[in-house]
């Protein structure tokens, strides 16, 4: 009776967390093969996945190489070219078009019939006429996280505003061209 208890409540939240898988698109800004996949994810999946969350890392940022070191080592990768793409828990290394697919059948492998109607409609809408589609779906423009714009928010928390640092750097040249000004006049 319990089991039965369990399964029942399993059945009925099932639904509730049947999702688009989660991709992280590991780059670096130098890459042309990422600048491929980060305009496929951006103008392509964001679009067509509306509940996918994509998170862009760049790997040329010190603070995010020990989790690039990681997922090579989960993805069994021995080189360390990017792009690395993880979807869910499939991993893809390099990016050219003819993948598209094969990404899009990763990032719909636990969605519900439903979301990959929305996901086979929002495609077609996309191949008919993709700047209608985008303008009426504007708010999935930011859809991509890009890690580094966290990472360089901390940097700017630890060390400042720039401009600050030179303004006090000419203030105290000012003071110190002033006191031996003043030393020499007596």
């Amino acid at each position: 009776m319990k089991k039965l208890a369990l399964l029942s409540l399993l059945t009925l939240f099932a639904p509730c967390v049947s999702n688009a898988a989660n991709v992280t698109l590991y780059y670096s800004p130098s890459c042309p093969h990422c600048h491929h996949a980060r305009e496929f994810f951006r103008d392509r999946v964001a679009y067509e996945y509306p509940t996918v969350s994509i998170t862009a890392v760049n790997v040329m940022d010190p603070e995010n190489l020990p989790e690039f070191r990681s997922v090579l080592e989960k993805c069994e990768l021995s080189s360390g070219g990017v792009p690395v793409i993880v979807v869910g828990e499939k991993c893809f290394q390099g990016y050219a078009s003819f993948m598209g697919d094969e990404i899009r059948d990763a990032v719909a492998i636990d969605m519900t019939d439903d979301q990959r109607r929305i996901a086979n409609e929002n495609k077609s809408a996309l191949d008919s006429d993709a700047d209608a589609f985008r303008s009426a779906h504007a708010a999935r423009a930011n859809a991509i996280i890009e890690r580094s714009d966290v990472t360089s928010e901390k940097k700017n928390d630890r060390g400042g505003n720039p401009i600050y640092f030179y303004g006090l750097i000419i203030v105290l040249i000012a003071v110190l061209g002033f006191v031996l000004v003043g030393h020499r006049k007596k």
